[in-house]
């Protein structure tokens, strides 16, 4: 979206009389899309993409980037990496003209005159993912996923073309706040990363995924940037040696292929060091070889090839040839032992799996001129996605979340149900999801399992190449709600609830009636406290139309107690905060009219929030050992020439300075005013177990509390802990708690403190 206001531009009319003629670095940018479009082996109409880009220029006239190039560059990148998929001419005119709807006056019946009904429908598709506004950050990014799932089933294109917006956006982020740094680093990981490895860009995945692990964790990107760097010359020497080997060795069996040789990716590293505890030495295919022959028959002779030639190492081969992952990809994998005992992984694929590897579902995306679709035989391509929005419609937006990262992100076992076809399930899926997969009424009529002829119990983990039989009975009484806790999919976590949402609401509204009031005890909270004032704006967000539903919801699984409650809590607490306003405003007033408006001039004017002590109009710093905040006990310092520095009353500068005969008459009372609206800053300090994603779950969970965050960062303390230091802005002390609370939650997080207590 461009940085400055919308502006009038009309759709040019007609065939392109002459070339019109912009400002060079413009020119220049569209001289490298239209180079790459040449490239390219299909054949396109440059005078139509020409006309586009000229529309988009006049359109964006005057209309600048953070970095102060002009908008219209954007558009134009977004385009050329459309181009580099390799995508069709519509393709490349709607990249070219994705914002003008948005952030110009052109229309959708404009660009539909001009340039025909699909690019017209591509634009407005692209424009509908970013145009609309939600309460919480939760609930946008669980509807912009929806949406973009949506857009997949009616046309790829609308996908393809935000993943190239978001990428060059990522490209171009250092100029952005930190802020909007870590929001749109973390919605990257969390959204487009995920489609993308859905669609087999791995290209595209993992750029997105490097430049995102830049801004989430600039110190833990350096150090694995460094690490490869220093190692960098020897593994590029040894890559070379192995493919001279390879290629002679192939050349004798008179086998054509190209090979080429790649470093693994920062976040791949990043990723498998961390959830595996894994030394950088420890990384097998840290550095790998890509074979690339003409048909599958010469994969399996190059296999054996280059088994004959190297080691391999045990348990590290996967025929993904023969069982494809979800997202289409097709390769043989092996790591074998090179020259000096350094390992390295082999790539065998054809020409066709390696197209689909770089480019996914862009490689054989085939469109006719002037007409829009899937092609023939690619609806199942699709049928993971509406099978997603299927299982996901009700649910609420951390779930939706984290289902969704299980059912499209997660590492895959391959299992065979009894009749040899394969099955892919997510790692760590047990029988359950595997009866969920194959239908809803299979998985409520299961009473037993077996896996590979074997009696097994529901919560057994399946492994890749086991054959999983269900055992089903007409009179079995359904799910049990422990499946909850045991299905590992969120598809089949889904199917569950809505059998409990169907078949047992009375016994639903019942146990979610308890499971609430309990809840609701638990945090303080009496029934009468939740009126229909707190409770209706809740029913409302979650489109429940009564309270019965509500319990309902609770009972079924559709919701949990603990999040309801905690929005009623909010709801009670800034209720309880505005009465108390408006009876401390009452008490004020009237003691004003009882003293006389001269006395109720006299009364202390609050400065940055805080009242001091027979002082009025000095200057006020909160201290930065303690950054206290509305709500903390605290105390003034009388600082020599810098005002008065407020602290916390238990910090530890206050603490020993009490005991000084120097310093001890230079403390005095000081207090919150009653109507404190700021923002104070504040530092919190998180210990923890070291493990992969920690910096990323912290961010997750302060994305999704709205918090206002200055910085964030970690480090590795040895003996398997880290720590991480956070600086947030917050309204007053419950805010802070509420905060606390949640980042105690993280997994492996073992305190909260605030820095200076």
């Amino acid at each position: 979206m461009a940085d400055t206001p919308k502006k009038t531009a009309e759709a040019p009319a007609g065939a392109i009389a002459e070339r019109k003629e912009f400002d060079p670095a413009v020119e220049e940018c569209y001289a490298r899309l239209e180079e790459k479009v040449r490239a390219s082996s299909i054949h396109m109409d440059m005078a139509r993409i020409r006309a586009a880009f000229e529309l988009a220029a006049e359109a964006h006239e005057g209309q600048k980037r953070k970095d102060g190039s002009p908008y219209v560059t954007h558009v134009v990148a977004a385009a050329e990496i459309t181009a580099e998929m390799g995508l069709d001419e519509d393709s490349i005119v709607s990249a070219l003209l994705h914002d003008v709807i948005e952030d110009t006056n052109v229309t959708h019946e404009q660009i539909r005159e001009k340039f025909g009904e699909s690019v017209a429908g591509i634009v407005e598709g692209v424009t509908k993912l970013t145009r609309v506004n939600f309460t919480s950050r939760e609930d946008e990014q669980m509807e912009n996923m929806r949406k973009m799932l949506m857009a997949m089933c009616n046309d790829i294109r609308v996908i393809l073309i935000k993943l190239a917006d978001r990428l060059h956006n990522m490209r171009t982020m250092d100029y952005q706040t930190p802020e909007k740094q870590r929001i749109k680093s973390l919605e990257t990981m969390q959204i487009y990363a995920p489609i993308a490895h859905r669609l087999g860009m791995q290209r595209i995945k993992w750029e997105l995924e490097d430049l995102s692990l830049y801004y989430l964790d600039p110190i833990g990107y350096q150090a694995i940037m460094a690490d490869v760097d220093s190692r960098r010359e020897k593994l590029e020497n040894f890559m070379g040696e192995m493919e001279v080997k390879i290629r002679a060795r192939l050349d004798e069996w008179g086998i054509p292929c190209s090979i080429n040789s790649r470093i693994k990716h920062i976040y791949s590293i990043y990723r498998k060091m961390y959830t595996q505890k894994l030394d950088m030495k420890e990384i097998f295919d840290l550095c790998a070889l890509r074979i690339i022959v003409d048909d599958i028959s010469q994969c399996y002779n190059v296999l054996g090839q280059i088994h004959d030639m190297f080691k391999p190492v045990p348990g590290r081969f996967k025929d993904y040839i023969s069982t494809p992952k979800p997202n289409g990809y097709q390769s043989l994998h092996t790591t074998v032992i090179g020259s000096e005992g350094i390992p390295f992984e082999v790539q065998i694929r054809t020409w066709d799996m390696h197209r689909v590897s770089e480019y996914g579902i862009a490689a054989h995306w085939k469109y006719k001129s002037g007409s829009a679709g899937v092609a023939a035989g690619d609806e199942e391509k699709f049928a993971w996605v509406r099978r997603l929005l299927e299982s996901q419609q009700n649910s609420d937006a951390q779930d939706f979340f984290s289902d969704l990262h299980v059912d499209m992100f997660a590492d895959e076992v391959f299992v065979f149900s009894p009749k040899g076809d394969v099955i892919n399930m997510p790692a760590g899926a047990t029988p359950i999801d595997f009866a969920y997969s194959i239908h809803s009424a299979v998985g409520n009529s299961m009473v037993g399992a077996k896996v590979n002829g074997r009696i097994t119990p529901f919560d057994h983990v399946l492994q890749n190449g086991d054959i999983v039989e269900i055992i089903t009975s007409k009179g079995a009484t359904g799910p049990s709600r422990d499946w909850l806790k045991i299905a590992k999919s969120g598809s089949a976590r889904t199917k569950i609830k809505q059998w409990f949402k169907k078949e047992r609401r009375e016994e639903n509204i019942v146990q979610g009636r308890e499971a609430f009031e309990s809840e609701l005890r638990h945090a303080g909270l009496n029934v009468a406290d939740v009126t229909p004032a707190i409770l209706e704006p809740l029913l409302k967000r979650l489109s429940l139309p009564t309270a019965d539903d509500l319990y309902a919801a609770i009972g079924y699984g559709g919701v949990t107690a603990v999040k309801t409650v905690n929005r009623i809590k909010e709801e009670v607490s800034k209720a309880q905060r505005a009465a108390a306003q408006k009876t401390a405003l009452d008490r004020l007033n009237e003691a004003a009219d009882r003293r006389g408006e001269r006395d109720a001039k006299k009364r202390p004017h609050s400065i940055q929030g805080v009242l001091v002590e027979g002082l009025d109009n000095c200057l006020i710093k909160f201290a930065r050992c303690c950054t206290p905040v509305p709500g903390d006990d605290i105390v003034g310092f009388i600082t020599r020439g810098y005002g008065v520095s407020v602290h916390r009353t238990d910090c530890k500068n206050h603490i020993t300075g009490r005991l000084d005969p120097d310093g001890s008459g230079r403390w005095i009372n000081v207090s919150w005013a009653d109507d404190v609206n700021d923002s104070y800053v504040t530092t919190l300090k998180l210990n923890s177990r070291d493990r992969s994603g920690l910096v990323m779950d912290i961010a997750t969970v302060l994305n999704s509390l709205n918090a206002r965050v200055r910085s964030l960062s970690a480090r590795d303390v040895g003996v398997g802990m880290a720590t991480a230091n956070l600086t947030l802005e917050v309204k007053n002390l419950e805010e802070l708690n509420a905060i606390i609370a949640r980042l105690e939650t993280v997994q492996g997080v073992s305190e909260v403190v605030r820095t200076g207590a």
